[in-house]
């Protein structure tokens, strides 16, 4: 199958700058990286197409070959503009070629690109985890709370730069501020963190004797931390800029606030919803009747208990469960009844039970509906 046009896998005309063809291959390995389009087979084998048109147009000597012998210029030695002998263009130095765009397209997330000299290697901060427990009631109601948070913050001395007031910190000489050095090992350029610098791209001749050229130092923090009503177990905040100081002047992480909610004593909770299991007499679930039950704002609710409710009956009291986090309706409370056997009965209470039972053959019709299935069952096993 013959190749396309590079210009054409790019997508810019042939008298494209350097700096649209770059532009170009970077929005391309956006849109065809495979593991972006895990349901496009077709990504993979459209990514290695751009990676190899944008090795070849980067290159002056190789562009130049090319727009005059076109893929001729690589495949039969024919001027072939810097092209290794026996290989192929989208081989040799595809490690080089992606890694330009990976600082292209993550550059500013690392730390971002400076001026002359190469990057500025400021360190952002960690990012910190506090773990908050809260009653049912606060999760229900919202709480404003003070945290007191061990972290590193800017050390003031030295304004956060690590270095002794009057002085400045210098570009590491070995990367050149970039924080790592290349070495090419083959057919790879395999990328560490430099030693002279360790990785922050620049050298501090004359530390702070506060923080000893870090740039910040370990202080406790307190923080007014607003929980907003709705949170439940697993629920986090995101405080940004409330983590670690930043080496040498980097931006500070962030915190992030994990809220567990304590088990209640008497409401089960399940998303928004709230279940009360209320224990009622024999007699109430028989005869009926009104009860009084709690509800989580701290208030009550009177709730009719039909005749003849049996253990595990619902009842639903709409609006009175948990708020909507993200706003919306607020979940129900169900009340869920069991009915309760009574215990320690005198011998007129037995009696009486018994005089009952005597008269109630037409009043239990599960049991009557049970007893009648098992006898056909054991009949059938008979036959």
């Amino acid at each position: 199958m013959a190749k396309r046009d590079f210009y054409e896998v790019l997508g810019v005309s042939r008298g494209a700058s350097t700096d649209e063809i770059k532009k170009a291959y970077r929005k391309k390995a956006k849109e065809l990286h495979p593991d972006r389009n895990a349901d496009n087979p077709q990504a993979e084998a459209q990514f290695k197409e751009a990676n190899e048109a944008y090795e070849v147009l980067k290159d002056a000597d190789k562009k130049a070959a090319y727009d005059r012998f076109g893929h001729a210029a690589f495949e039969g030695g024919m001027g072939g503009g810097g092209a290794r002998p026996g290989g192929h263009p989208g081989h040799g130095d595809f490690a080089s070629a992606f890694s330009d765009v990976f600082d292209d397209l993550f550059g500013d997330f690392m730390g971002g690109r400076g001026g002359p000299g190469g990057r500025q290697r400021a360190t952002r901060g960690a990012d910190l985890r506090y773990n908050m427990r809260i009653t049912l009631e606060e999760a229900f109601s919202g709480l404003q709370k003070t945290i007191n948070v061990p972290s590193s913050v800017q050390c003031d001395a030295c304004d956060g730069t690590g270095a002794e007031s009057g002085s400045e910190p210098t570009t590491c000489p070995t990367c050149s501020g970039m924080g790592k050095v290349r070495a090419q090992q083959g057919f790879f350029t395999v990328e560490r963190t430099c030693p002279t610098c360790g990785g922050l791209g620049q050298i501090v001749q004359n530390p702070c004797k506060i923080c000893h050229g870090q740039g910040r130092v370990h202080k406790d923090r307190s923080l007014s931390v607003n929980i907003p009503a709705g949170v439940e177990t697993g629920t986090r905040i995101r405080l940004a800029g409330e983590g670690e100081a930043g080496m040498r002047g980097g931006p500070a992480g962030d915190l992030f606030i994990f809220i567990e909610v304590e088990k209640h004593d008497l409401f089960e909770r399940e998303g928004n919803d709230l279940f009360c299991r209320v224990p009622v007499s024999m007699t109430a679930a028989a005869l009926g009747g009104d009860i009084e039950v709690p509800t989580i704002d701290g208030g009550r609710s009177r709730v009719k208990i039909p005749a003849g409710s049996q253990s595990g009956r619902q009842m639903r009291l709409r609006g009175k469960g948990m708020p909507a986090l993200r706003g919306g309706p607020a979940g129900d409370m169900f009340i869920e009844l069991a009915v309760e056997t009574p215990v320690n009965l005198t011998a007129r209470q037995k009696e009486l039970l018994k005089e009952f039972e005597e008269l109630s053959e037409e009043n239990n019709p599960q049991s009557s509906s049970f007893f009648s299935s098992v006898k056909s069952f054991w009949d059938a096993m008979k036959g």
